[in-house]
């Protein structure tokens, strides 16, 4: 086992118990979606995923040392957050997720820009976060990303 799946793999054993089952059906879900190309890491204390340095050289703006995030999934004291940079950087997305959220979930969607909150852990919408997984290939975050970084 390699350092970052025995942190990802302490990660999800500290899961508090009332989250557990729910937040590693959730991670099960990202982890099956997330097209090839993105890595998974632990990165600001959550489990993420990234575009590798391999990948994107110039890494994340904030700290070029760093992988550029694309998805961190957090277990929060009391409830999930999946911080998807995606939705939060394209308007078509966030109104695509939105738009599917309310077709399908009878829940209000808890969202922020980027963070998608879940409190009833029998309530995540498994089906439609794996699809929002699909939507965004690497390509198209380093595409999006750098678009807005020379606004």
């Amino acid at each position: 086992m390699n350092e970052v799946t025995a942190e990802v793999q302490a990660y999800l054993d500290n899961v508090n118990e009332e989250r557990r089952d729910g937040f590693r059906r959730l991670f099960d879900v990202i982890r099956t979606h997330i097209p090839e190309g993105f890595e998974e890491t632990i990165s600001y204390k959550m489990i993420g995923w990234v575009i590798p340095k391999s990948t994107y050289p110039a890494g994340y703006h904030c700290d070029p040392k760093l992988p550029l995030p694309f998805i961190m999934l957090a277990a929060q004291k009391n409830f999930i957050s999946v911080y998807h940079m995606g939705i939060y950087a394209e308007p078509e997305l966030m109104n695509w997720f939105t738009s599917a959220y309310a077709e399908r979930v009878s829940t209000k969607l808890d969202i922020g820009k980027s963070c998608i909150r879940f409190k009833k852990m029998d309530a995540i919408p498994l089906e439609l976060m794996g699809e929002l997984m699909t939507k965004m290939k690497p390509q198209d975050w380093i595409t999006r990303y750098e678009a807005l970084l020379k606004r």
